[in-house]
């Protein structure tokens, strides 16, 4: 048995003695997720009014100024948290964000007043912020450079599902006790931040970072190399990825489908993406991230500029087919791609700015999806999502030589090169 249990370690895409750690962040984030999702997206859309005394106008005003309170302070925050992880290390930043997220979800427990609920929502917002980055740095510090991408966005993937089931779940609990909600809430963080405990204090590479004044300047100035071509990038694919969340149930019937035909269509494009990805994300491992990420675009591109021309019924089928390829080639591809290029000393503080920028493309692609219905009618979302997709496509393939150039790291000379040896270069 446990010859057996060593086998499977070893067949693992985790180098020896860090599965616990990968499986306590993974577990650690989804508590937290749940709660954040649950309770701004299920929860309290239903129950301000009631918590607050106010009229359902008032109250629609107050929830939505509650997520928006909270996702703006982890947006903001998300910098300085990486940067705070690199310094200080892993675990007390975790901790103390987990802590700081009790702090804010007690306060919205007690509360009777609007602006310490959007106190609360805002600390809830701050103590997020450095949760994804520090489980990010840490999967990617703890795979094999040549699974790299696949063990990302597996974790990311592992959340995914905490986050549909919070919102389900705590929308179901609106006419519940406000206490029993809030209990399981607070209960949900305070695993969350035992959890944190069980996470290195620092990530192998945080060790090894420069300690004189002159060492983390050239550490900036390597991060910063490093992050110059991948902001762009990082602020356009999240903007064009959520155009459409919240049109799809707004469109479908313009597109001639029935309620169970968009949730058939979805099902489709979501089983293509999940069975497509463990080879697109062999090839983003094998040091083809950028091709990987080019044809996701490429294939996003395809398919949106079809819907556009809103096609009959059937063809809406391999169009959503060739929309879950797309996504199977980008979500490993831009992971690889991030994991190949961050210089692994600076590392944290990287995904702090990359997500704070992905976070800011998250916020405005409804807008703009919002504005290109308004403005072109229904193709008007597709055709601007076809657009971006394909200059995105573009965008890799004209600025290659950066994506693909080796950056340095400052920290550690010797580092694994950001594909194997041998491997072929796109």
């Amino acid at each position: 048995m446990t010859g057996g249990a060593a086998g499977l370690r070893g067949r693992l895409p985790l180098h020896p003695g860090t599965l616990r750690r990968v499986l306590a962040g993974v577990l650690l984030l989804s508590c937290a997720e749940f709660v954040r999702s649950g309770l701004y997206a299920g929860y309290l859309p239903q129950v301000v009014g009631d918590l607050l005394g106010l009229p359902k106008a008032d109250a629609v005003v107050f929830s939505g100024s509650a997520f928006t309170a909270h996702f703006i302070a982890d947006t903001a925050m998300r910098g300085p948290a990486g940067a705070a992880l690199l310094r200080f290390g892993l675990r007390p930043v975790v901790l103390a964000g987990a802590a700081l997220s009790l702090l804010g979800l007690f306060l919205m427990s007690v509360t009777h007043t609007g602006w310490v609920l959007l106190l609360a929502a805002a600390l809830h917002g701050a103590g997020f912020s450095p949760l994804w980055p520090a489980v990010m740095s840490l999967t990617t510090a703890s795979a094999h450079s040549t699974h790299q991408g696949r063990v990302l966005t597996t974790v990311s993937m592992s959340v995914m599902p905490f986050i549909g089931l919070s919102v389900l779940t705590l929308g179901a609990l609106a006419d519940a006790p406000r206490s029993a909600v809030f209990g399981l809430c607070l209960g949900l963080l305070a695993a969350s931040l035992a959890l944190g405990l069980l996470l290195p204090q620092r990530l192998p590479a945080a060790t090894a970072a420069p300690a004189t004044p002159q060492g983390r300047r050239q550490g900036v100035r390597v991060a910063a190399q490093a992050l110059a071509p991948l902001i762009p990038a990082a602020f356009l694919q999240t903007l064009t990825m959520a155009l459409l969340g919240q049109l799809l149930f707004t469109l479908y019937k313009d597109l001639g489908l029935t309620y169970w035909g968009m949730v058939a269509l979805l099902g489709l494009g979501g089983a293509v993406a999940f069975g497509s990805m463990p080879q697109t994300g062999k090839l983003a491992d094998l040091g083809r991230a950028r091709l990987a990420v080019t044809l996701g675009f490429a294939c996003l591109a395809a398919a949106l500029g079809g819907i556009a021309l809103r096609p009959a019924v059937w063809a809406l089928y391999p169009l959503a087919a060739l929309l879950g390829l797309g996504y199977a080639f980008i979500a490993p591809g831009w992971a690889a791609l991030v994991a190949q290029r961050l210089p692994e000393a600076q590392r944290p503080a990287a995904w702090g700015t990359l997500m704070t920028v992905e976070n800011l493309g998250t916020s405005l692609g409804p807008l703009l999806g919002a504005f290109a219905y308004r403005t072109l009618g229904v193709p008007g979302p597709f055709v601007t999502g076809a657009a971006l997709s394909l200059l995105a496509a573009l965008g890799y393939v004209v600025f290659r030589r950066l994506l693909d150039t080796p950056v340095g790291d400052p920290a550690n000379t010797e580092a694994a090169p950001a594909s194997p040896p041998g491997a072929p270069r796109p």
